[in-house]
């Protein structure tokens, strides 16, 4: 069975306009710089248990602002935080409200419409989580009940594939990953829908770990990578040339420290790192 995804902006209200004010110069004049984060995308951008923005795209941004302050020649620089909506919405990013956005955010062709990106920071597909004594491919989900995520693209996008494919199985909405895990675990749920990289994390620390198991199939291809206002390329390279260094030297350590001891990049994510190790 073959599941196509899109991957436009949906029911998107706004229009991109260039960055007419250099981001560069106003994080200089006001010694701030403000990074936007999801709440609910661990373990790339959420909050702690002590309401501080942590994941894996905000430890990149934080080396982002780091070496943003250098690049300056500040003596300090304050990082703020904001929490954004769903990562394809970009409504803080095009209202001003956050220099760039730190969350779980595919780039495609009909988002740089509206913004820019920086270099890939992870690449990652939609999948499924199964419990090892129910269905063991798409195929089987005919007729059962299949979770994801609600108020999500990845909600959407699943949606509008079952209706083009005709396939009959009713979608259930949940709150939260950990909560569609929890309810697959408990046999609420016949399949969770999500991104591979989340579903992953979700599993390995789910007490019900041993009981599921992921499918080896991707049904999406989901590029990550921050997006930044439109037009500002001496931002966007400032942006650019921190990770670059970061993948030179240190994303190991920031990976290891998102994921968790004994989780490695995968092949594909390691080519991304290499790849975009630009020099100077």
């Amino acid at each position: 069975m073959r599941i196509l995804f899109a991957a436009g902006l949906i029911g998107l209200g706004l229009t991109a306009a260039t960055a007419e004010a250099a981001t560069l110069d106003r994080i200089k004049a006001s010694g701030t710089i403000t990074l936007g984060y999801r709440t609910d995308a661990e373990p790339f951008s959420y909050e702690s248990p002590i309401g501080e923005a942590a994941g894996y795209s905000v430890a990149l941004c934080k080396a982002i602002a780091a070496g943003i302050k250098t690049e300056l020649g500040l003596d300090a620089l304050e990082v703020r935080y904001l929490p954004v909506k769903d990562e394809g919405s970009f409504a803080e990013l095009l209202a001003g409200k956050v220099d760039l956005v730190c969350g779980a955010t595919t780039q495609t062709l009909a988002r740089r419409e509206l913004v820019d990106f920086s270099l890939p920071t992870f690449v990652t597909g939609s999948t499924l989580l199964y419990r090892q004594d129910g269905p063991r491919s798409f195929e089987q989900l005919a007729g059962q009940k299949i979770g994801v995520r609600a108020g999500t693209t990845t909600e959407a996008e699943l949606k509008e594939a079952l209706a083009e494919e005709q396939f009959q199985a009713e979608l259930v909405a949940v709150d939260s990953h950990e909560q569609g895990v929890a309810d697959l675990a408990a046999g609420k749920l016949a399949a969770y829908f999500g991104d591979g990289a989340i579903l992953l994390y979700q599993w390995r620390k789910s007490p019900d770990a041993d009981r599921l198991m992921i499918s080896s199939n991707l049904f999406s291809n989901e590029p990550y990578a921050l997006p930044l206002p439109k037009g500002d390329s001496d931002f966007r390279l400032a942006v650019d040339r921190a990770l670059a260094g970061l993948y030179r030297d240190g994303i190991e350590q920031v990976f290891t420290a998102s994921f968790g001891p004994g989780a490695e990049p995968s092949t594909l994510v390691q080519a991304l790192y290499l790849i975009n190790a630009l020099p100077e």
